[in-house]
């Protein structure tokens, strides 16, 4: 059972709040502002929730299957990320722990997959960066030498570790879009439009910040025995108008992790990411986006063993 209360606004409007008896006293209940293809955006007056989902996505698309406890790695290594970086540049994470939200997050459906968040304006633009040849880069590479319009030596193999991490951004696609890719140039022009007479300083700042951090994390990963191929990387700015990093933090959806140990340029890899899934999908293409059981417990495994290698943690 539940109740609602209802507020007359200034403009006349009227604003509907659906409460919950819960223990002698009403619960507010939230409900998503934004909904992306993983994550859950809830507004919690001057902060945000950002809660990760068990969905997964592939080639833009959001599959059929949940994978039981993927939002939880998501938000632990996120959070794992945010802890290690925070002195290289500053992070939109306040809290993982939900005592620290509201009590509708203390239902065990939130519990370690929700991130108290500062609010921010983020900037539209996906800051790749690749620190190996492999994936649509490998693909590109073999028909014009060129990986987003950079070209690269002559001679490399497959998965070939490149010889310095190139900067790759591109736009962010809504859902069912597709990200498209541009050159560093095109990310001042789509920033200069929104911040006239800031678009080249934000768009070196991202590509800056964005090529630091993948090379002290790809350094500690390799410590800890997992390549980081190539990730992604959200910058939005706070009300002071400075770079903050936000949405997610080189986990297994937004990179490619490789063992180190057995890696061989030449061919593929195995990965600890969703590539699993993504090779799946394409060996099976009347699949209707819908996985087995036997792929959806591989691929939560190698998610939680990154994670276990990674912080030397069990995923709880």
């Amino acid at each position: 059972m539940c109740f609602f209360l209802y507020y007359k606004t200034t403009t006349g409007d009227y604003f509907r709040m659906k409460l919950y008896p819960t223990g002698g006293k009403f619960m507010k209940e939230f409900k998503p502002i934004k909904e992306g293809k993983v994550r859950e955006i809830y507004d919690n007056g001057d902060s945000l929730i950002m809660v990760a989902t068990d969905r997964i996505s592939a080639f833009d698309v959001i599959l059929k299957n949940k994978v039981t406890k993927k939002g939880t790695v998501l938000t632990q290594m996120s959070r794992f990320w945010f802890d290690y970086t925070k002195d290289i540049l500053p992070n939109h994470m306040i809290s993982t722990d939900v005592k620290d939200m509201p009590e509708f997050f203390q239902q065990p459906q939130f519990d370690g997959n929700s991130m108290l968040c500062k609010k921010l304006t983020m900037l539209p633009i996906e800051c790749i960066v690749r620190g190996y040849i492999t994936g649509s880069g490998w693909a590109s590479y073999q028909k014009t030498g060129l990986v987003c319009g950079i070209r690269l030596p002559e001679g490399l193999k497959e998965c070939d570790k490149l010889p310095e991490p190139i900067y790759t951004p591109s736009t962010k696609a809504e859902i069912g879009d597709h990200d498209e890719n541009i050159s560093y140039e095109k990310s001042i022009d789509v920033l200069e439009k929104l911040y006239p007479g800031h678009g080249e300083y934000y768009a070196n700042c991202l590509k800056t910040y964005t090529l630091k951090l993948y090379t002290e994390c790809a350094e500690y990963a390799l410590s800890r025995g997992i390549i980081i191929a190539d990730t992604k990387f959200e910058f939005g700015l706070d009300e002071n108008g400075n770079v903050v990093l936000g949405d997610e933090m080189l986990t297994p959806d937004s990179s490619r992790f490789w063992p180190a140990e057995g890696y061989e340029p030449g061919h593929s890899q195995p990965s600890f990411d969703k590539q699993f899934v993504r090779d799946w999908l394409k060996s099976h293409p009347d699949s209707d986006y819908n996985l087995p059981q036997d792929v959806i417990d591989k691929t939560i495994a190698k998610y939680k063993e990154a994670y276990k290698l990674l912080t030397g943690s069990e995923i709880q």
